[in-house]
């Protein structure tokens, strides 16, 4: 029976000295909570047990009809007398793979008898998002909203919290040009002019220093009353942090409003955020922060060997202080798939089933070994239909295909790997921080810079490692370092979001606003300075041609040079993460022949969009960590 897969796995896995139940369903109550023991961070049931939360997102049956809008999809109905027998069976089957949790988008507790996170899409049903947040009614709209959402699980030892809503991602540009374009009516343009208004001082001229207006604004109050433009964001200015501002103010009234709701409405659930979007905002993220129990993240993987870049975890542990952290979707795809499944995007994605599984053991055994998270979630049960689902995305997520199999190697990897993540959890400990005093080396590996993956890499050992960011800021990626007879090797994993619409610029694109690495270089024939731009296209008004490229730099007095036979290959996502990397030849550095040993000086340093932040090896801004080469850092070459 399936009480008897729930009690097996609790016992097993989270049974603790003094427990009050252990079974759910005789919980004295449904207050959930969150704990940390030893470092290390777990989720708490009604029983008193701890708890490590792996789950399956979208377990709710999959679409509406076998045939939908034309496409072959998963549907209960093809398979089962009615969507309880789907639930028993679905029930069962996660289970027996080692799943504990339904995630996001699933059926109610009553049916799975599983542990449950409801999405509520709380802002976007109350018209916070991308309406008139600030209008005196919002938060009325919320809270009765609150009420309706919670009725089916208020109560219930099931329900572990609630998602508010899905991949807001507090974009800055958009919600500082969203607003700006609407009629004067709108309180939250009303809000924003007088923001704008206090941080200038009122002074019209020094808001144009930061910002291009509309022809014919000539003051605050024609911007406010001028409706369906906005002004763009000047080349050379601090505007991008004005605007950065703005998004705290949007984001922690958003969580706020949505905190008291839920508390007023399930006071014993655990408030889990928004899912951000496999990106975060340090802005937004420092703005949630009182308002949740726990901070939940979308992740895309960032190699298909199952690497998780470290300054994603880094960051949000400095950010989120006591929080937890919850990966509330992760997956890995295969173009070979019994549904037809295109994977037509830059999600990650792998040739065959049997790399899939390689991939997704290792990323779930690293996200269980990092102390703060106490949970992540598969996006999802099913694969998408064949052609893909209503807004185009088609990949191979599931863990059964679109005619109910489940993926036998993938479910059977899991049925091994998952019972054993909690006691990997238990053991858990933040990576150890490079001594500033202990010796850097760079390793050697054969890499190929233009395959469009950092698979080969080392990157254990190529981390270049702490980068340091001003405070209250935070570093934004990894850098990585190899070596070969040939060159050199530079990669880079990254987050940052570029608005295509926000600059104001005309023919080439400003390299002073582009997203920028800095290296220097001396390998012994004197100091060398590279800067590699990810340069955005033009956009044209069909919006096709998104496709940012790669621009690599001999700095000499300010000027970019081109760099003979340096290869750099930018292969990220389009928004909002970057990965790139780079091959420079010995003969780049002023070195005739191949370098096979010895010691080379080395200093990195990186910018985001619009300069609105930046990070670098020694803690220095980017142009004076490049200016003395005394002070960069010395790397033998491992591996010779």
């Amino acid at each position: 029976m399936w009480w008897s897969w729930v009690l097996a796995l609790f016992v097993v896995l989270y049974a603790r000295p003094g427990i009050a139940c252990t079974d759910l369903t005789e919980a004295p109550n449904s207050r959930w909570r969150t704990m940390v023991d030893e470092g290390v961070f777990w989720l708490v049931t009604p029983c008193g047990q701890r708890f490590f939360s792996l789950g399956i997102n979208a377990m709710e049956g999959g679409e509406p009809s076998r045939l939908d809008k034309g496409r072959l999809a998963y549907h209960w109905g093809t398979f089962y007398p009615d969507l309880d027998a789907w639930g028993q069976l679905a029930r069962e089957r996660v289970l027996s793979w080692g799943f504990n949790t339904a995630g996001g988008w699933s059926l109610h507790p009553i049916m799975l008898q599983l542990p449950v996170m409801p999405y509520l899409e709380l802002g976007r049903g109350s018209r916070f998002h991308w309406f008139d947040p600030l209008h005196p009614a919002t938060g009325e709209r919320m809270r009765e909203l609150a009420r309706q959402l919670v009725v089916p699980y208020k109560g219930n030892p099931f329900r572990i919290g609630y998602f508010t809503d899905n991949e807001v991602g507090w974009w800055n540009g958009p919600l500082f040009t969203y607003y700006l374009k609407q009629p004067a009516t709108n309180y939250t343009k009303q809000h924003l002019i007088a923001f704008l208004r206090n941080h200038y001082r009122d002074d019209w001229e020094r808001f144009t220093r930061d910002f291009v207006p509309n022809p014919g604004v000539s003051s605050f109050q024609q911007l406010l009353h001028n409706t369906g433009v906005y002004p763009l964001l000047r080349p050379g200015s601090e505007g991008i942090q004005v605007i950065r501002q703005w998004t705290q103010v949007i984001a922690g009234h958003y969580y706020r409003l949505a905190h008291d709701a839920l508390r007023e409405a399930d006071p014993d659930a655990l408030i889990l955020g928004d899912r951000l979007p496999i990106y975060y905002d340090p802005i937004a993220v420092q703005a949630m922060l009182p308002y949740v129990d726990v901070v939940s993240a979308n992740y895309n993987v960032d190699s298909p060997d199952g690497w998780l870049a470290r300054y994603f975890f880094d960051g949000l542990r400095r950010l989120a202080g006591d929080k937890p952290l919850l990966i509330s979707e992760w997956f890995f795809a295969a173009n070979e798939n019994r549904s037809g499944n295109r994977n037509n995007g830059h999600l990650m994605t792998v040739e065959t089933q049997d790399e899939r599984l390689r991939g997704a053991q290792v990323a779930a055994e690293r996200f269980a070994r990092e102390p703060q998270v106490v949970g992540m979630h598969w996006f999802q049960y099913q694969d998408h239909p064949h052609g893909g689902r209503g807004d185009g995305e088609d990949y191979n997520f599931g863990l059964v295909d679109i005619h109910d199999q489940p993926y036998e190697k993938l479910v059977e990897m899991f049925s091994r790997v998952n019972p054993r993540l909690a006691h990997l959890h238990q053991q858990s400990r933040p990576a150890p921080l490079h001594s500033p005093d202990a010796p850097y080396e760079i390793p050697r590996a054969a890499i190929e810079v233009r395959d469009r993956s950092l698979a080969e890499w080392p990157k254990e050992q190529a981390l270049i490692a702490p980068l340091m960011a001003p405070e209250p800021e935070i570093p934004f990626g990894d850098l990585y370092v190899a070596w070969d007879p040939e060159g050199l090797h530079l990669a880079a994993i990254a987050m940052d979001y570029y608005d295509p619409d926000l600059l104001a610029y005309d023919g080439e694109f400003p390299l002073g606003e582009a997203f920028r690495i800095d290296w220097g270089v001396d390998a012994g024939a004197g100091p060398q300075r590279f800067a590699l731009y990810i340069i955005p296209p033009k956009l044209s008004t069909d919006r096709i041609n998104t496709t940012m490229r790669a621009l690599l730099c001999r700095m000499q007095a300010g000027a970019c040079e081109a760099v003979p036979m340096a290869v750099a290959t930018y292969f990220g996502s389009e928004q909002p993460r970057i990965t790139v990397e780079l091959f420079l030849p010995w003969q780049a550095v002023g070195i005739a022949e191949p370098l096979v040993q010895g010691e080379v000086r080395m200093m990195l340093a990186a910018t985001a969009w619009h300069r609105s932040r930046w990070m670098s090896w020694n803690g220095l801004p980017p142009k004076e960590a490049m200016e003395d080469p005394m002070t960069w850092r010395v790397m033998n070459l491992a591996g010779r």
